[in-house]
């Protein structure tokens, strides 16, 4: 089993800044990839940005270039830099990890409210 407790959501105006964590339970240096995805009232889940554990990334192509993913092994972390923030981007936002011979794994979420 693996748990992601994600932090760092809150309120924020446009054009600010929020940075997530998503920490996990174990070791990820093994882990195929994690990513962060959201999901906005009324709508699908969709994937924010991905993190490969070759170090390939991608994005979604509404956030490129103010989203930035990176992943610390050491610290079984990988975070979510965002900034120039639209209102457009108010989600929930969940931590993934697909862990080899496991599967995948989500956090509960944190929520990231951008006012106009």
């Amino acid at each position: 089993q693996v748990q992601l407790v994600e932090s760092g959501g809150g309120l924020v105006q446009a054009g600010g800044s929020l940075r997530l964590s998503c920490a996990a339970s174990r070791s990820i240096f093994s882990f195929n990839n994690m990513g962060w995805y959201r999901q906005a009232p009324g709508k699908q889940r969709e994937l924010v940005a991905i993190i490969f554990k070759s170090g390939y990334i991608n994005y979604a192509y509404s956030v490129k270039g103010r989203f930035t993913i990176s992943r610390d092994n050491a610290e079984n972390q990988v975070y979510l830099q965002m900034n120039s923030l639209k209102p457009e981007d108010t989600a929930v936002y969940h931590c993934n990890a697909n862990v080899p011979m496991m599967g995948d794994y989500w956090g509960q979420g944190t929520q990231v409210t951008v006012s106009a």
